[in-house]
């Protein structure tokens, strides 16, 4: 049997191909990043096409980097940025649009209209979602709105609709394939995650045909094959999962209470809630975690928009930094008054508050304030995003977990560790693999060929890098959080202060 996997990691602001061996350890991986578009202010698009050949590029690169063969890939495993829309033809392939980004708040006011009509306790008890633009159906219905011809040519059975797992899906099988799993299906605002079926009657009151939604499978189970004339050979398609679930299986939270947290161009902090399907009552998200030969295990998630995304734009939007890397040596010498306060509220704010039209600010500049000074309430702004979402979790009657797994690009970054430890009062895990998301889809591609045996095996294989514990007192720390709470009432929108 070949013994490799492959798995694609479709991100935000990037396409990577890692190449892992049966036991689970990366051997080669390749990246590129792509174009973002803002075409108007809070919309975020990407072109499928532009994603479509950065995923060859990567896993051809991969491939020729590990001196592999695709015979050597056992199968490829496919996780991807959540919820962002693509529409294509099914008869050329061709998107009909770019791709409207998770991030995009086009759909904000239609939002609004539908929670004064009175339809988030509908949605919510459905979906385990709120009405956002975030989600997938808000972002279709705009496509079948505003691109003309599209709404005719879909309910003429002419376009299919995917997140970019289904779309990448299709274009690796030469369109055999129109599926997606049920941690994608969930995340859509049209599928029943207590049913495990696209609701209709959500279908209607998004105004979306049928017919140009993916047949839902389990994280791990047969998705096609990919088109030899792609690698050189056949390699079947066995896992998708949604990159922030790709993440706690591979951050191995098989069990009731565990956790992980994600730190990327977002951050998601993801509970396993196991069987039962928690209801938040702070607005946070339930959805399916994963789902294994039928069976569904639970999440109850919270959702930061901006959080790598924040040194990004301290990186490439006014330029106080030529690096991510050089953040934490700048904020060691940050003031340790850490008076300054930054809400990177870029694209709304997302859980707990989930108010699309707040806009970010930088508060607390002194005369003495410098670079160090922004960098160092950059990071910190995604530590205190993170107990806002603990808090609103433990309010909904969720245990605090003793340790929280962290994994994501920001997470190389000891100062920023040591100081989520000490916000949240709990200890932080670093993963020994922090790029976890793939790795969570190559175990569940492993799983479904029989590479990995079971959730135990799997179980055993991780290890931490390093554990952060608590040092700052709570005086302190409570000090810091109510001038953190302080700086986000101030961004929010009027009417929901």
């Amino acid at each position: 049997m070949a013994g490799y996997i492959m798995a694609i990691d479709q991100g935000t602001t990037s396409s990577r191909a890692i190449i892992f061996n049966q036991q689970g350890v990366p051997v080669q991986q390749h990246q590129q990043e792509i174009t973002q578009y803002y075409p108007q202010d809070g919309w975020v698009e990407h072109d499928p096409e532009e994603i479509w050949q950065s995923v060859l590029a990567t896993c051809r690169g991969a491939l020729a980097l590990a001196k592999l063969k695709a015979e050597d890939i056992n199968a490829i495993g496919i996780t991807n940025q959540r919820e962002t829309t693509v529409v294509w033809d099914r008869d050329t392939g061709l998107p009909i649009h770019k791709a409207i980004v998770w991030q995009d708040r086009r759909t904000a006011d239609y939002c609004e209209q539908l929670k004064q009509q009175g339809y988030e306790e509908l949605v919510s008890s459905k979906t385990g979602l709120l009405i956002d633009p975030y989600f997938s159906a808000t972002k279709l219905r705009w496509l079948l709105e505003n691109v003309e011809g599209a709404r005719e040519k879909a309910e003429q059975g002419k376009l299919a609709f995917g997140t970019i797992d289904t779309f990448l899906l299709w274009r690796l099988t030469g369109g055999a394939s129109h599926k997606t799993d049920a941690t994608n299906a969930s995340r859509t605002m049209l599928f029943n995650i207590h049913t495990q079926r696209w609701d209709q009657e959500l279908l209607e009151l998004f105004n979306i045909p049928a017919q140009m939604l993916p047949e839902v499978m389990d994280c791990s189970a047969d998705f096609g094959e990919c088109d030899r004339s792609l690698f050189g050979a056949t390699i079947p398609v066995t896992a998708i999962a949604g990159d922030q679930q790709a993440a706690l299986f591979g951050q191995a939270c098989f069990h009731s209470g565990m956790a992980k947290s994600t730190y990327g161009t977002g951050c998601f902090l993801i509970q396993n809630t196991g069987s039962h399907a928690v209801k938040s009552k702070h607005r946070l998200l339930t959805t399916v975690g994963y789902r294994l030969n039928g069976n569904v295990t639970y999440a109850i998630e919270g959702s930061i928009f901006i959080a790598g995304a924040a040194i990004q734009w301290l990186r490439d939007g006014i330029r106080l930094i030529s690096h991510a890397s050089v953040t934490e040596a700048l904020a060691h010498e940050a003031e340790e008054s850490y008076s300054v306060f930054m809400v990177p509220a870029f694209t709304g704010l997302g859980a707990p508050y989930w108010d699309p039209n707040a806009r970010g600010a930088i508060m607390g500049l002194t005369r003495d304030t410098g670079i160090a000074e922004i960098v160092a309430a950059g990071l910190q702004s995604v530590c205190y995003q993170t107990r806002d979402l603990l808090e609103a979790m433990v309010a909904d009657g969720a245990e605090k977990p003793s340790a929280i797994r962290v994994d994501g690009g920001m997470v190389v970054n000891n100062w920023l560790m040591e100081f989520l430890a000490n916000i949240l009062n709990v200890q932080v895990d670093r993963a020994a693999i922090p790029e976890t998301t793939a790795l969570g889809v190559a175990y569940l591609a492993g799983l479904y060929t029989g590479i990995f045996k079971d959730l135990e095996q799997l179980e055993s294989l991780w290890r931490s890098d390093k554990a952060f514990e608590v040092q700052m007192g709570s005086e302190r720390r409570e000090e810091l959080y109510r001038g953190w709470l302080d700086a986000v009432e101030r961004v929010k929108t009027p009417a929901l202060k």
